[in-house]
């Protein structure tokens, strides 16, 4: 790969980098698998930077390769998450006394896994959405009229917050 892509890569990965561990990390089980899924994630932002043709920004390219990732990575390990469905309490217990979380307000740790009980179409617009991506953006990621975008974000919101005032 030329010094240019590698260039554009870097730069694409510095600007973005946490919003793709954020994403990462709706999708996965726990940290660990966070980590694993970054990874695989900028493998393939990176083998693909060369298909890369402009027609969009790079941020929403590399999103749309990071959702399909994640969903891959999902739809691969869901017999595995329905094996260990029934230790569901003490996976979530687990995250909240991980490093990420220290110091961090409750609420956040009930929204995010409220998000984790969204369906998947759901989790990838809301997580697009609370990255503070503009609704054309994430329209063009998901394949999605921006209205549809923003009728679904309205109707995410009301779920998240039933789910996270159901919280005990």
């Amino acid at each position: 790969m030329g010094r240019e892509l590698e260039d554009t890569f870097l730069e694409a990965l510095e600007q973005n980098q946490q919003k793709l561990l954020r994403i990462c990390s709706v999708y996965a089980y726990d940290v660990e698998d966070t980590k694993d899924l970054f990874q695989e994630v900028l493998i393939h932002i990176w083998q693909s930077m060369p298909n890369f043709k402009s027609k969009s920004l790079l941020s929403t390219w590399i999103f749309r390769i990071a959702l399909n990732v994640c969903l891959r990575f999902r739809s691969r390990d869901s017999k595995k998450q329905k094996r260990f469905l029934h230790m569901d309490g003490m996976a979530i217990a687990n995250l909240t006394s991980e490093k990420e979380y220290d110091g961090q307000h409750e609420q956040l740790v009930q929204l995010r896994n409220c998000i984790k009980e969204l369906n998947e179409a759901d989790k990838a617009v809301i997580t697009l959405y609370l990255e503070e991506l503009p609704y054309k953006e994430i329209s063009g990621i998901l394949g999605l009229t921006e209205n549809t975008v923003a009728v679904k974000v309205k109707r995410i919101k009301k779920k998240l917050l039933n789910c996270i005032n159901q919280a005990p």
